[in-house]
């Protein structure tokens, strides 16, 4: 038994879309992580791209240049000593990028920030941050999730990211 779309396209169907939905399906199937880690959780964000979870089979492929990297995963505690080397690579990524927060430390300084004058109290005070991850180091299988809600946000983005559009307008 034959689908209608099956017999459409023998007969020389086409479908159809709209180009924001075919453009945002492409840059949701095909995001591509810098390879970033601070501390602890970095681990976890290794361990995600092992065979066991297999973060490949989302299209994700991680870049070691923030100039090819469109995702950055902030995994650990972040220092104000690395804020200024965190706001640098975010400024070198490709538009549009998008920001990860993984785990208690990045969220909202963890444990540390009460007892030392040295831990940013949340790495949104440094980038803007689209996802959070919480855990202390979150799993994998979390920062599988992040990226799930991630892909879920871009479905429903405007072709040209908001930052584009304002490059756009002052030229």
């Amino acid at each position: 038994m034959k689908s209608y779309l099956d017999s459409q396209f023998e007969q020389g169907g086409v479908i159809v879309t709209r180009l924001d939905d075919l453009i945002n399906w492409a840059r949701l199937s095909s995001m591509w992580p810098m390879t970033f880690g601070i501390a602890c959780c970095a681990i976890e964000f290794m361990a995600t791209g092992t065979s066991a979870y297999d973060m490949d089979r989302f299209g994700m492929a991680p870049r070691a240049s923030p100039r090819q990297a469109d995702v950055m995963i902030i995994a650990g505690t972040v220092t104000f000593k690395m804020a200024d080397r965190i706001k640098r690579l975010y400024d070198q990524m490709s538009e549009p990028r998008y920001v990860i927060s993984m785990g208690s430390c990045s969220n909202c300084g963890g444990p540390y920030w009460e007892h030392g004058y040295h831990v940013v109290k949340g790495v949104d005070r440094i980038v803007p941050v689209d996802v959070y991850v919480p855990g202390c180091p979150p799993r994998p299988e979390a920062l599988i999730g992040g990226f799930l809600k991630l892909q879920e946000k871009i479905r429903g983005e405007s072709r040209m990211a908001p930052t584009a559009l304002k490059k756009l307008m002052k030229s």
